[in-house]
């Protein structure tokens, strides 16, 4: 329960447990009309899966309803490849019943099918820059990038949102109203899947088309010079079919590549058994001798693309396909009588933190002597040893090399109850 928590609290959402998906819901009472944003099929194409992340982030939906898998192929993604198990893509119309993605293609079929959904977005990107004609190497028909994508002019039966071409062609000309540079603009790619591309009749937006569902690829170009470049044409699509479906938002930033740059770059924390909770932005690249148990271990993203991968005894932290630092642990059996909160003595004031938390200090600190529990601030070394409570701390006390930011102005303050672990505060020195 405390994980469908930790999203409802960041994104105002509702997080659908699923074996195999995140699906991230942010609805209304006021209508069934929704629509359905997918990210991350292919995990080589980060403007789709960090676009559909902010999508959950940072948009607030004021009306009708809006659901995000932002991660759909989670694993390729920390790889940083198309597909580890082939084109997830390529496997809507069969999957062998032993192909390690079919829980993945199940489970997204059945979402797609649900019948709340409206209208089905599949996000990429693509090579080059996509011309009618042959414009050179990158500027030319096989190009995919810069394209809203359909497989057909409209649905053979009547839809709401059916008509695919005069939608595609709506929000080609809106986005083209707002180019970064006069050769990013928007075009309309009909791949005419049933009667020209045997591929695409293997792929998602094809399987929903076929079940009369309205279903459309936004593809952003890989020749774009920067990741905030491509999420700001993915966000700048969806608004429009957002609009074209009457529904209504809030973000909380200015839609420009200044602003997403800063939010790609914002990493949230991870939460680690209940007991340790760690700001992942700006922190350094290996956190040695955590203290966390030997397997069975909870990790607790506040980033709906955060996943941890184990590998030779070590835990690597991806947001995305971005690898944000590596924990290498030292192993203990945890406490689960330990206390809720500390007392502090912070810059002369006593105060009581919360386990798991961060307090922020601008002169000193000191953890109050407490019995029966030992204190280690690592990166401080006392000459009395053992429990380091009841000591005055100052930023010129501790070692640098000991930070977990690379600011060297991050600490922490471990908790131990005989000897196993209780929390870890962290002291943030300003």
């Amino acid at each position: 329960m405390k994980r469908y928590l930790l999203f409802l609290l960041f994104f105002s959402a509702t997080l659908v447990a699923s074996p195999a998906i995140q699906l991230i819901k942010k609805e209304n009472n006021d209508s069934n009309k929704t629509l359905l944003v997918i990210g991350g099929i292919h995990g080589n194409e980060p403007g789709g899966y960090f676009a559909a992340a902010i999508l959950a982030m940072h948009y607030k939906i004021t009306s009708k309803n809006l659901w995000i898998v932002p991660n759909l192929n989670s694993e390729s993604i920390i790889q940083n490849k198309r597909g580890i198990h082939g084109d997830m893509n390529r496997k809507f119309a069969h999957i062998d019943k032993h192909d390690k993605d079919k829980p993945y293609v199940e489970a997204i079929k059945k979402v797609i099918l649900d019948p709340k959904v409206s209208l089905v977005l599949n996000l990429h990107d693509g090579h080059g820059f996509y011309r009618s004609s042959y414009k050179g190497s990158i500027f030319n028909p096989n190009a995919w990038g810069q394209t809203c994508v359909i497989d057909q002019c409209s649905l053979d039966q009547n839809q709401s949102f059916g008509n695919l071409n005069d939608i595609a062609l709506q929000v080609r000309d809106n986005v083209n109203k707002k180019l970064l540079a006069k050769h990013h603009q928007f075009n309309v790619k009909n791949t005419k899947t049933k009667y020209i591309d045997e591929q695409m009749q293997l792929s998602l937006t094809y399987f929903a088309v076929t079940h009369n569902k309205p279903a459309f690829a936004i593809e952003t170009s890989k020749s774009l010079s920067s990741l905030s470049q491509k999420v700001f044409y993915q966000l700048l699509a969806i608004e429009e079919y957002m609009k074209i479906m009457g529904i209504k938002y809030k973000r909380d930033f200015s839609l420009n590549e200044s602003e997403l740059s800063k939010i790609i770059n914002n990493y949230g924390s991870l939460e680690i058994n209940d007991n340790i909770l760690i700001q992942l932005s700006n922190i350094k690249k290996t956190l040695s001798f955590v203290p966390i148990k030997s397997n069975n271990n909870d990790f607790h993203f506040s980033h709906p693309l955060g996943k941890i991968k184990r590998t030779k005894g070590e835990f690597l932290v991806f947001i995305g396909n971005k690898l944000i630092t590596t924990l290498k642990p030292q192993f203990f059996k945890m406490d689960h009588n330990c206390k809720e909160s500390f007392e502090l003595l912070i810059d002369g004031q006593q105060k009581s933190t919360k386990k798991a938390s961060t307090f922020f200090v601008m002169n000193n600190f000191k953890v109050l002597k407490e019995k029966k529990y030992r204190v280690n601030i690592i990166g401080f070394s006392s000459k009395k040893g053992g429990d380091e409570s009841g000591v005055t701390i100052s930023l010129k006390d501790m070692h640098k090399h000991y930070s977990i930011d690379k600011d060297a102005k991050i600490y922490r303050v471990e908790f131990y109850k005989e000897d196993n672990f209780c929390s870890m505060l962290m002291v943030q020195f300003k």
